[in-house]
């Protein structure tokens, strides 16, 4: 039977609006599994979107779209003016690649920290896990990237030239190279140690505390800690 609201229109059944929106749908796969689909051209956008970030596949993507339409209007939308104010005023600093709002970030304009050693890492996240532990004091540099000639990325595509720069002003004594324990990350290493060892330059590895095949950035403290201290000469 058809309920009527009082101005005599179909009574809309939240409950039902609410399963269609928050079940995905589901259809058979060539091998006759279930794949679930989801409905709603928005969601799916949010979802494609979501999944264009580092570590978010399609899963992990549906369940952020989900939590975002449930929460309310006014937390979503903080969310999304967070993400906006990061665009507009975050910047990599002009000296080592460090991410700041400032033209040079804190820690290349740190008076205090020891000019005679840079530590080379990937990513700007790399940074804060080697700052935990407290025990380099130097500056840093960041490549934005590892080599991997298979994805199109080069010397020419990471910021090589700008350490080169910062080697040859010659205040730097000792380069830690802290590119992760991964194929690319040791290519890279390799590729780098062929370019400043002939600066007579100390060329330093942090050591395989770290596993190999991981990530700096995913590493504890202590673990980090003692790769710091065990670096070993290149």
């Amino acid at each position: 039977m058809e309920h009527k609201s009082r101005d005599g229109s179909p009574a809309v059944n939240n409950a039902d609006t609410a399963s269609r929106i928050s079940s995905p749908r589901t259809r058979s796969g060539k091998d006759g599994t279930q794949t679930a689909r989801i409905s709603g051209r928005a969601l799916s956008r949010t979802v494609d979107a979501l999944m264009r970030l580092p570590g978010i596949g399609r899963k992990s993507a549906q369940r952020l779209a989900f939590a975002l339409l449930t929460m309310p209007k006014e937390e979503a939308a903080g969310i999304a003016q967070a993400i906006l104010d990061l665009k507009e005023s975050s910047r990599f600093c002009s000296v080592c690649n460090n991410i700041t709002e400032e033209p040079v970030c804190g820690i290349c304009s740190d008076a205090k920290r020891d000019l005679s050693r840079i530590c080379v890492v990937e990513e700007p996240g790399n940074i804060l896990i080697l700052e935990k532990t407290g025990i380099f004091r130097g500056r840093y540099h960041v490549l934005l990237g590892a080599l991997s000639p298979l994805d199109g990325i080069g010397p020419e595509e990471l910021k090589i030239d700008g350490l080169m720069d910062r080697l040859r002003a010659g205040d730097v004594k000792e380069v830690i190279i802290a590119t992760n324990p991964t194929v690319k990350g040791e290519a890279t290493a390799l590729y780098l140690l062929q370019l400043i060892k002939p600066m007579g330059i100390s060329v330093t590895r942090i050591a395989y505390g770290l596993p190999v095949g991981g990530d700096i950035e995913y590493a504890d403290e202590n673990t980090v800690l003692r790769a710091l201290q065990g670096r070993r000469e290149m």
